[in-house]
């Protein structure tokens, strides 16, 4: 299977049908989605999703409580501090919510990701 089909089928199962455009209009649509204005429109949009839906899992599971939600809301207020939170957020499992800076009451309290030292791949031969 191909690339195209893959992606094809995955927005016929979203609902989503392939059609052919008027040239005008294809022109139109690219002109707008791909402004600077739109990227950034959608990257926010994609932000808010993955902080909502963490948020909302976290509460169905018991992870925090409704009035737990409060500790986020200023980490809901800018946009740059939204992609830090969806960072965060995609990167640890619901479980883990209680654990985030923002909800032990340290807003701001985010550092950048460092990954763990890994010792070099190596490949060991071994003779028969």
């Amino acid at each position: 299977m191909h690339l195209d089909e893959i992606v094809s089928w995955i927005d016929s199962a979203f609902g989503v049908e392939s059609r052919g455009s008027v040239p005008a209009e294809a022109e139109a649509l690219s002109k707008i989605m791909g402004s600077d204005g739109f990227r950034r429109y959608m990257k926010d949009q994609v932000n808010r999703q993955i902080i909502r839906d963490y948020l909302t899992n976290a509460v169905v599971l018991g992870e925090i409580t409704t009035g737990g939600l409060a500790a986020f809301a200023p980490q809901l207020v800018s946009e740059e501090s939204r992609a830090t939170l969806a960072l965060f957020m995609l990167m640890s499992s619901v479980e883990e919510a209680k654990d985030l800076p923002v909800a032990s009451g340290e807003p701001g309290a985010f550092k950048p990701l460092e990954p763990l030292p890994k010792p070099r791949p190596h490949i060991k031969l071994v003779t028969s």
